[in-house]
């Protein structure tokens, strides 16, 4: 009898607060972020199921008869630079720094400016391009796309949501589209959140939390109940290092964050050249961009591609041999991939770069397997944060893909040092750079529609970064 009164008990506090007007609200605000977040997620995992499958195929053909690279490279190329500038050339390189734009305009920017950066258009934009380039060779990564499709989405279902229902922040759900982006893509539920407060606010986190959190969590796990509860590089062995070990991840974070601020400028001056150039002279741009890598590649295939299977080799062979000029030639790639103007990240291409170098440096120093194993990760950290700025993202994503907890102090330290160095070079971000000019781009497309009025459609050549 008291069990059925308990039961009754409990059941009429269900039903009351389901019927609390508090509980319905929280519940109407909170749902468009999990049915955004599970999309994100979907969308996520079939764009890293396309993009694998491509860049099999693109080793597969170099297996078959490396030559076919002259021509597959440029065609790839030209047809990715193509279709951004024909259908969305806010969809170009990794997607991060538009998403930055889109949080930086003012909140009474129209959704016209906001679908310029994070729109349906771009993702399918996006996607084409991303695509072709990895299938071409180039050395991209498929993370900022993602963070870039799934703040789309988010942003795609916030104008969905019903003018009765509680209101949503566009900021809000294209800061939490990021970092959902960025768990999905990586399996770094952690690194999604850091991400999220160390690179697109400065907003106490407190405000957005709950939003944040529920985001990352329900996309992870839509893309773990797909994939598995994968690690992006596995477990690579850290035990017994040195007491002297320290010292080389000094080394290693100063090279590190150096290069990857030193690439970060010579991207940046490429595009500052890449402006006064004519239509034609974009597409010979690439070209020549497809072009060398495909030569470079007859030497040495390390050029091509994201790097993963790169940073497999060197944290999980037992020779961790690697030419000198391996480091050289993953910069080289990113550079020559990036500043096409195509769509394609940088994440991945930089931890690699990282990667490489501190397996140089090892190498060098005639390291064990595990000392040399905790400088390849030092050197992911360092030069992600040479280019991002971001220590303790980088420091969080490198962790999380590997679950090497016993080593976060090393990465962390590795992370603060890069980020002290790279400033030596250049005071901002790469990311910082492009949000900057991308912001500009599209006031001044608005005030060219103004001067222009509304029945003059004017043909414009966009050949900003």
């Amino acid at each position: 009898m008291n069990t059925l009164k308990n039961t009754r008990a409990l059941g009429k506090l269900f039903f009351d607060r389901i019927r609390n007007e508090k509980f319905q609200y929280n519940f109407l605000q909170a749902l468009p972020f999990w049915i955004a977040s599970l999309a994100s997620g979907l969308i996520a995992v079939l764009y890293a199921w396309l993009f694998a499958r491509a860049e099999e195929l693109s080793r597969e053909i170099v297996r078959i008869n490396i030559w076919w690279l002259f021509l597959l490279t440029p065609l790839c190329f030209v047809a990715a630079y193509y279709i951004i500038e024909r259908f969305s050339k806010y969809a170009r390189g990794s997607g991060i720094p538009q998403v930055m734009a889109a949080l930086e305009l003012p909140s009474t920017a129209s959704d016209k400016k906001l679908l310029k950066l994070v729109g349906i258009r771009v993702m399918i934009t996006k996607i084409a391009s991303s695509l072709l380039m990895v299938l071409g060779g180039a050395a991209i990564g498929r993370e900022g796309p993602t963070i870039q499709l799934a703040s789309s989405v988010f942003k795609k279902i916030n104008q969905w949501v019903p003018e009765s229902w509680p209101k949503i922040s566009k900021r809000t759900m294209i800061m939490t589209g990021a970092a959902a982006g960025l768990a999905a893509a990586f399996n770094t539920p952690l690194g999604g959140i850091v991400f999220a407060v160390e690179e697109l606010t400065r907003t106490h986190i407190r405000y957005y939390r709950t939003a944040i959190f529920s985001a990352v969590i329900i996309s992870g796990l839509t893309a773990q109940w797909l994939l598995g509860p994968y690690l992006y590089l596995g477990y690579p062995d850290v035990k017994n290092l040195s007491t002297y070990i320290f010292g080389g991840v000094l080394i290693v974070a100063i090279i590190t964050g150096l290069s990857g601020s030193i690439m970060s400028v010579i991207m940046l001056r490429l595009f500052s050249w890449k402006r006064t150039f004519s239509n034609k002279q974009q597409y010979l741009y690439v070209l020549c961009c497809a072009f060398i890598i495909s030569l470079v590649a007859l030497y040495d295939t390390h050029i091509l591609s994201s790097g993963k299977q790169l940073m497999n080799e060197l944290l999980f062979h037992a020779d961790k041999y690697q030419a000198w000029y391996v480091p050289i030639f993953r910069v080289a790639g990113q550079v020559l991939s990036f500043t096409t103007g195509a769509a394609g990240g940088v994440f991945s291409p930089a931890l690699s770069s990282g990667a490489s170098i501190g397996g140089l440096v090892a190498q060098w120093f005639h390291l064990s397997a595990t000392n040399s194993n905790l400088l390849i990760l030092a050197g992911m950290v360092g030069f992600l944060t040479g280019l991002t700025r971001t220590p303790f993202t980088s420091a969080i994503l490198v962790l999380e893909m590997t679950d090497r907890h016993s080593v976060i102090f090393y990465l962390m330290f590795a992370g603060m040092v890069a980020s002290l160095v790279s400033i030596l070079i250049d005071k901002h971000s790469f990311y910082d750079h492009l949000k900057h000019s991308y912001i500009h781009d599209i006031q001044e497309e608005d005030t060219e529609d103004l001067a222009d009025g509304p029945a003059v459609v004017k043909e414009t050549v966009n050949t900003s970064p």
